[in-house]
């Protein structure tokens, strides 16, 4: 038995969290606030700022965990390479969720280091340089906290007008204190994709480990920065997919580690643009709870992080998946209209227990599913109506 210390509790650390205890371990999950949806269904948790490097240096010299596994941006990352010096495994690696909790690296990384396809791209700290980054990228421009997560913060600028109002919320939704921006050139997509993408432990003897692995493209919508609804699979040419799977596999490995990746891309007429890439499970891939593949993203997780076999990866049906959001701030939610939802035929949901609400915070998801091969749009709309069918009130 393996115990386990997860760094963020939210609705992707549940599935998660369900995912090892199946598998018989020990899990201690560590958030911001109390009763978080994976503490709901961990062994033991612990409530303190996860920014506070003496904090977190508490907990794990308390519990002294096999495994760390972040899920959120806002984490005193840097000393996750302390913890790999006393033995502890770190998620997928100290190099990767240092690199990628930081838009900067991680952009750096992919476009200078390795050479992807990715946006122009500019940093600001002060109004000056937002400014004159705006200047050399040019509008529209897409405008991002260098550390945030769940879109906050984000925008597009498409005027100068926008600019006080675009920096000003670009500040308010940063996570930690970083207080940076990344400017983006604005890229005309068809749209965007998150290739999940697996990479596995090296094998005891060091010579050798399992081979990257790569599940089915899947589409996304997004408002606000958050994705709305997801599908999979998502349409893409042979070329495009390639192109995608050689760059998830580049980017991976620079990183180094084992685990899911949610790797994303703008698809383009022009081919696959690099876009970002998160070192866990990922919101988008909530549709592989729909039933779409032989393993969840939360399962191949965790299989990956604890060196068990992957023998493949099968797209096994269509699916798709829409968020269920809070309308208004509140406490202690209630969900109408389950039974009428759960009467769609292929569908289901996730609840997700938070405690509290806020407008647009997501609270579920509905999913639905057909046989491969299944029109995608339908599938889409169907999940769009299970979700609409739920109110939290």
């Amino acid at each position: 038995m393996k115990k386990i210390m997860l760094l963020g509790s939210g609705e992707l650390g549940k599935e998660f969290t369900i995912a090892v205890k199946r598998l018989g371990h020990y899990v201690i999950a560590v958030d911001s606030y109390n009763n978080a949806p994976a503490q709901q269904m961990a062994d033991e948790r612990e409530v303190i700022n996860m920014l506070d490097g003496s904090e977190l240096d508490r907990i794990v010299a308390k519990h002294k965990p096999d495994l760390i596994v972040p899920e959120i941006e806002a984490i005193r990352t840097e000393r996750f390479y302390e913890y790999e010096k006393q033995g502890i495994q770190v998620v997928p690696s100290a190099r990767a969720a240092n690199f990628t909790m930081n838009r900067k690296a991680i952009r750096d990384l992919a476009a200078k280091e390795l050479g992807l396809r990715t946006a122009k791209y500019a940093y600001a700290t002060t109004i000056q340089e937002f400014t004159k980054a705006i200047e050399e990228i040019g509008i529209p421009c897409v405008v991002k906290p260098l550390m945030s997560s769940s879109g906050k913060g984000q925008s597009v600028l498409k005027a100068k007008e926008q600019m006080e109002q675009v920096w000003s919320y670009a500040m308010t939704g940063t996570r930690g204190d970083l207080k940076e921006v990344i400017v983006e050139e604005f890229i005309p997509f068809i749209s965007e994709i998150t290739l999940l993408t697996v990479t596995q432990k090296i094998s005891p003897n060091g010579k050798s480990k399992g081979p990257t692995l790569f599940c089915a493209p899947i589409g996304h919508r997004q408002e606000r920065g958050d994705y709305q609804e997801s599908w999979q699979p998502h349409p893409l040419r042979e070329k495009d997919l390639q192109e995608a799977k050689a760059m998830a596999a580049k980017v991976t490995e620079a990183l180094t580690g084992a685990g899911i990746w949610g790797v994303e891309f703008f698809l383009t007429e022009k081919g696959v643009y690099f876009s970002e890439l998160s070192p866990r499970p990922h919101d988008t891939g909530m549709v592989t709870l729909a039933g779409t593949q032989n393993f969840s993203q939360f399962e191949l997780h965790a299989r990956a992080v604890l060196g068990l076999p992957i023998p493949e990866i099968l797209l096994e049906k269509a699916g798709a998946s829409a968020v269920i959001l809070a309308s208004r701030d509140g406490e202690n939610p209630n969900y109408k209209g389950m039974e009428e939802a759960l009467q769609t035929p292929n569908s289901d949901l996730r609840v997700f227990g938070k405690p509290s609400t806020r407008p647009f915070r997501r609270m579920g998801v509905a999913l639905t599913h057909d046989v491969a091969g299944s029109n995608i749009s339908t599938l889409v709309e169907k999940a769009k109506s299970i979700a609409a069918k739920i109110s939290v009130s």
